[in-house]
Parts: structure tokens; sequence; C-alpha cells
């Protein structure tokens, strides 16, 4: 049996791409969208295109200070100069590109929601690093945390599961819900004292009456497929075994496997196929299928291609 799964894409949500020589830029993803076509014919035809759409002001402010959204504004049109401490450059239009990522993503749940979607990928999305008053490591606006609180404020939910494999700790989502227990974070990641963003260590399981309702998992440089299988089959397992989310988040970054360019560990896709057809599982299991992966990091373009078609194909094929 497969699912129905609605792709992002289109020209708006491309302009999220900082100048060369910046590692976030187009290229990245452009080997993805080539292998998509490549796709079995049975698997191909539950693929949807769904077209960029532009978050509103109100979107944002679920999340961000209106300061720093007013920050942006003036940054996109200046076109020049950093929004944080030198990796996230601001170009002419880098707002009105920030909103289609947001609103992308945002347009994603709300079609599984509705029912229209059995799930989502927004392969541009996934930008775990910004705080609400601040940009970091490559990320603007923060639309994994915005669609968090969408699924709480505006639909209610009592339990949303977030789930990082990007190889960089997925600081801007996990500290900014660290109190909060309707929030439930399993973040798999190089350790912060290897690799920016410097965070998201064991000890931290929340705050409050959130004890227990995050998990950081971190690996050494060099780590692969094999130590992440072991650390799911012995830590992830359980923790998810205690979740009963209402919608599931998957931020897929590729950036874990072998040969990217600015991270040190050497998974294989497999990690890609293995977490995304479990929380496939689950999300049937729990809230009716309701999952949206989100792409996050990866900079080596073949490497991403292959991640992400991996989740892809796990979010089609039901388990």
């Amino acid at each position: 049996m497969a699912c129905k799964v609605g792709v992002a894409w289109g020209d708006e949500l491309l302009r999220y791409s900082f100048p060369e020589p910046h590692p976030f830029n187009i290229g990245r993803v452009a080997v993805f969208r080539e292998e998509i076509s490549n796709l079995d014919e049975s698997l191909e035809k539950m693929v949807v295109r769904v077209s960029p759409e532009q978050a509103g002001l109100e979107d944002l402010l679920l999340f961000h200070e209106a300061s720093y959204i007013d920050l942006v504004r003036r940054m996109s049109e200046r076109g020049r100069g950093y929004l944080d401490y030198g990796d996230t450059p601001a170009f002419k239009g880098c707002y009105e590109a920030s909103l289609y990522v947001v609103g992308s993503t945002l347009k994603l749940v709300k079609l599984i929601l509705k029912g229209e979607l059995d799930h989502g990928f927004n392969p541009i999305g996934g930008l775990h690093h910004a705080r609400r008053g601040s940009a970091g490591g490559f990320c603007i606006f923060n639309d994994a945390a915005i669609a968090i609180k969408y699924l709480l404020e505006k639909e209610g939910l009592q339990e949303i599961l977030y789930v990082d494999i990007d190889a960089h700790h997925g600081d801007g989502v996990f500290y900014s819900f660290y109190g909060d227990r309707r929030v439930r974070i399993l973040d798999f990641h190089q350790s912060g004292r290897t690799l920016y963003p410097g965070t998201g260590f064991e000890h931290e399981r929340g705050a409050g009456d959130a004890v227990g309702t995050k998990l950081n998992i971190t690996f050494l440089p060099g780590a692969g497929s094999e130590e992440f299988k072991e650390a799911w089959s012995s830590m992830a397992e359980r923790f998810l075994s205690e979740s009963d989310p209402g919608f599931i988040i998957l931020q897929a970054g590729a950036d874990g496997l072998m040969g990217d360019p600015l991270t040190g560990l050497n998974y294989t896709e497999e990690v890609h196929g293995l977490v995304a057809s479990r929380l496939h599982e689950l999300a049937h299991e729990k809230c009716d299928g309701r999952i949206i992966a989100l792409g996050g990091g990866g900079y080596n373009p073949s490497n991403v291609a292959r991640a992400w078609m991996a989740t892809l194909r796990a979010l089609i094929t039901r388990p």
C-alpha cells in the first residue's frame, strides 16, 4: 500500500540560496529534484508537487520576535551584511525567500490535517538553528518551530514529536521548547564538543514538568550507520514508546552522510530510510499518518539526493 506525499517545490523556494561560495545554495538540491523523476512509476504517481506559498506576518509572530522580523526585512532590502555572527549573510530578497520556506511548510501541514495529503516533504525546510530573536547556521526563520507553534496554538494538538537527524544539533527548536512537555524532541547529532553550534548534550532532558521529554543522542566524528542503528535500538525506541503525538515532524538533514564537507559523520542513506520508515509507521499507529519531513542541511549534492530519496521512498511506502 502506498501513501500520497506532497513535495513542496518551485522556483520561489529556490530563492532561499545564499550567494556563492556559501555552501547553502540551490546546487545542493538540484540532484534531488532530478532523482524524483527516476522513481518507479508506481512510486512516482504518489508524489504530488505542492506549489510554494508565502507565510504571513502572523505566522512568523507565532515564534519570532517582532523586532527580529523587522531586522530581517530591513537587511533584505539592504542586501548586505550578516544576520548573525558570520554564517548567515543577508541578500536581496532574503526576507521574501524565507517567507516561502515557512509558508510552504505550513501549507503542507494544513493539507495533511485536512486529509488532502497523507504526508509531506519540504526539502528547503528544516531551518532549525534560527532562534526567536536571531538567525544562525544558515537559518533565517525557523519553519519547524513555527509549525510546532501553529499545531499547538491554532490546531490545539496536545503533543508534537520532533525528530532531528541533521549532523548539527537543532538548537533553535530544542531550547525554544525545552520547558514545554507538549513537545517531545529526539535529536541525533555530532557532539557539540566537535561541531557547530556547540550544544545538545546528553544530560539535557528538559526543564520543569518537561523533564524526560527531550533526548540528545550524540556521536563523535567517524561514527557511521552501525553506531546510529545501535543507538536507535537502545535509546530512541524506548523514547518513542513513551510518545503519543498528534503530529510528527522529521528534520532529515543529510549532512551526516560520509563525505559531507562540513561535518565528520559517516552515515549512509540507510539511516534516513530507517528513521523515516519507523516514524511513518508510528504516525499511522498514533496520529492518522500525520507526518512531515523537512530537508535540513547537507552540502554534498549526491549525498543530499540519496538521503532525501530514501526519506521520500519511506514515506510513500506504507510499513
